[in-house]
């Protein structure tokens, strides 16, 4: 299961994994964030926030992760990890050869850091 909160005044979306990720994780980010997107043209932030990488529950569940990432890098652009599991520096890495959108790693508890840089572009567009 996952937690997914839009913060419409910053664009940001945070996640929060409860447990091995599923195929339906997936579909319930996509139907809470994609109208967003569909209104605004983009999502200035996505904060995944876990003490620990929870995993995948099945392939499927891997399969769905990569269709998601696949079909969302570009209407998103920064991907703030709020994690103290070392796979999130890992992602990181990873993720910032095949995505458009920039990804950095902070710890779990800089949570509220990781917002405000998931925010900033959004916010020096407000102001």
């Amino acid at each position: 299961m996952i937690t997914v909160n839009i913060d419409k005044q910053s664009s940001i979306a945070t996640l929060v994994p409860h447990g091995a990720l599923s195929k339906d994780d997936f579909t319930s980010i996509s139907n809470t964030i994609d109208p967003y997107i569909e209104e605004n043209g983009h999502l200035s932030g996505l904060v995944i926030h876990t003490k620990d990488f929870p995993g995948w529950d099945s392939f499927g569940a891997l399969t769905a992760h990569l269709k998601f990432v696949k079909q969302h890098h570009t209407e998103i652009d920064r991907v703030a990890l709020s994690t103290d599991s070392k796979t999130g520096n890992v992602a990181e890495s990873l993720a910032n050869h095949f995505v458009k959108a920039e990804v950095k790693t902070f710890s779990f508890e800089d949570v509220d850091a990781a917002k405000h840089w998931a925010s900033e572009k959004h916010q020096a567009v407000k102001n």
